[in-house]
């Protein structure tokens, strides 16, 4: 089986740490096409609060590059209010600068969303997602890395998705299947890339504040399982609260439902973590022996 890539580097400047990501994977050709970006917009607060603009700018400007016909950046804020977020941190002149437009999920209307139902999901009912996350051609998310302290345990690729659903946080937080429900979500979209901000993160508490750690690091993969694995494996190794530490990577709920529904690898030996700097190395040894230790 081929192996599930994820590739990392140390920085502490989040334009160059996104920049060597992206350069490593190399985004496919967009020409004439709809590319739909989501960020981690849930509140305004400082990263790992939320996507950082400089990671944000980095970001587009790779998608820009590919030439695509339309840039959409999607998202829904939450329990802020998704226009007051945007409009605090400055969002709309990063936009204008990469031809790139907003879509506020807040404000669909009621034909604007698709539902997905199926027998197997916890979802009661089904889940809706924005009708043009399902027509866009190419979808490339950011994240950041941190632990959530509403039932989500942690926060990275997988519960990026929550953010293109509805804001309707009783059904998702009122019920014991929330982390198996983030990660049905994820049913919805494949992504090019993910690109995880992990230079400053939270070691407890989050998503919008909490005990913050200088990890000094960036990711990027294309297999949300294995950067979800790979992110808890650095909280791990940093250190964190006990639904981090007593829980083997693999046994977290988000992981195992991903698993089960076959959104990436199905264990740790199917994850390679590559980096190409001696600094960078130092610090991947500690994470892939935590991965694969669990």
């Amino acid at each position: 089986m081929r192996k599930s890539i994820v590739y990392i580097v140390s920085t502490e400047d989040r334009s160059i740490g996104a920049h060597r990501c992206l350069d490593y994977f190399k985004l496919p050709d967009y020409t004439g096409k709809t590319v739909f970006v989501k960020p981690n917009f849930n509140t305004a607060d400082l990263c790992p609060g939320s996507t950082h603009n400089d990671t944000l700018t980095e970001l587009l400007r790779a998608v820009r590059e590919k030439n695509p016909e339309k840039i959409i950046l999607g998202e829904r804020s939450g329990p802020a209010v998704t226009a007051e977020v945007v409009a605090e941190k400055g969002i709309a002149p990063i936009l204008k600068d990469f031809g790139a437009e907003f879509l506020n999920l807040e404000e669909l209307a009621a034909e604007e969303w698709v539902e997905i139902d199926r027998p197997d999901l916890h979802w009661p009912g089904g889940f809706k997602i924005p009708r043009a996350l399902t027509e866009a051609d190419a979808v490339v998310t950011t994240c950041c890395l941190k632990t959530h302290g509403f039932g989500g345990v942690f926060s990275n690729s997988l519960k990026l998705a929550v953010g293109l659903t509805p804001k309707d946080f009783s059904t998702l937080h009122n019920t014991p299947d929330m982390r198996k429900m983030i990660a049905e979500i994820n049913l919805a979209y494949t992504p090019d890339l993910v690109l995880v901000d992990a230079v400053e993160i939270f070691i407890d508490g989050g998503p919008m504040k909490g005990v913050r750690h200088n990890a000094g690091l960036m990711f990027a993969g294309n297999d949300r399982v294995a950067l979800d694995a790979v992110g808890i494996a650095i909280l791990k190794s940093i250190g964190s609260n006990s639904a981090i530490m007593d829980k083997p990577i693999f046994a977290q709920e988000q992981i195992v439902r991903a698993v089960e529904l076959q959104l990436g690898v199905t264990r740790a030996a199917d994850i390679e973590i590559i980096t190409d700097d001696d600094k960078t190395e130092a610090e991947v040894s500690r994470v892939r022996g935590i991965l694969q230790n669990g």
